[in-house]
């Protein structure tokens, strides 16, 4: 006998039929409790054995989270940033601070240094397009005439010679985008200070890999850039 569905009540065939949280759902009505937003196995976030979205989860104070692999390097790289803030304040003005060398820390690190290395070429290219316009000479007479006056009875009728016109430089038109697109697949909210977040369909912009899992890229959309993961985008 085919099982009901656990939103409608309605029977669900072998054909539609997707069996999730104790429960077996039509695939249509395998939806978010609250914006009714379909959902499947690799974005579906379960609560008391309903079905929610990322963005509609519910926050709760005492909430029983799966150690699943993501979830544990999530809170390894809460720790080892909240250590780093820690050893940084209490070395403060010291000169130097000793931080534990970890694999962990160096990618944060590199992350951090790549960041930095883009901020600083965009803030170059900006100025650069920006132009300079170098400052006017005030009019003043020729030197030769001032050292040479001619004597008090003979009369010259001298104008000073005007001053250049300042060269004008043209701006340059800034650089095209060096990285690669790519369009997200799921939705996604950051996690960290240094992620962002995206919906499904959103275009990220210069994106560049920065290790196995991870890019760091720009949402079109938003305009906002920062750490994502890999595999919640394919490239366009």
């Amino acid at each position: 006998m085919n099982p009901s569905c656990g939103r409608c009540g309605r029977v669900v065939y072998p054909t539609e039929k997707v069996n999730c949280l104790d429960k077996y759902w039509h695939k249509g009505c395998f939806s978010c409790e609250i914006c009714k937003m379909t959902l499947n196995m690799k974005n579906y976030k379960g609560f008391e054995k309903r079905p929610y979205c990322n963005a509609h989860y519910p926050k709760t104070n005492f909430t029983c989270v799966a150690d699943t692999p993501e979830n544990l390097r999530l809170k390894q790289q809460s720790k080892m940033q909240s250590q780093y803030k820690e050893e940084f304040e209490k070395n403060k003005g010291k000169g130097f601070s000793v931080v534990a060398d970890t694999p962990e820390m160096q990618r944060i690190k590199k992350t951090q240094d790549h960041i930095s290395n883009i901020k600083y070429h965009e803030e170059f290219e900006k100025t650069r397009a920006g132009g300079e316009t170098p400052s006017p000479q005030p009019n003043s007479p020729n030197p030769v005439f001032q050292s040479h006056q001619p004597a008090a009875s003979q009369h010259y009728n001298y104008e000073p010679a005007a001053a250049p016109e300042p060269v004008r430089q043209v701006a340059a038109a800034p650089p095209p985008s060096s990285g690669k697109r790519y369009q997200a697949v799921y939705d996604y909210a950051a996690a960290d200070e240094d992620e962002v977040g995206f919906l499904e369909g959103d275009v990220i912009v210069d994106a560049q890999v920065i290790d196995e899992g991870w890019m760091y890229g720009r949402v079109e959309r938003t305009g906002q850039q920062g750490m994502l993961p890999a595999n919640y985008v394919e490239a366009i």
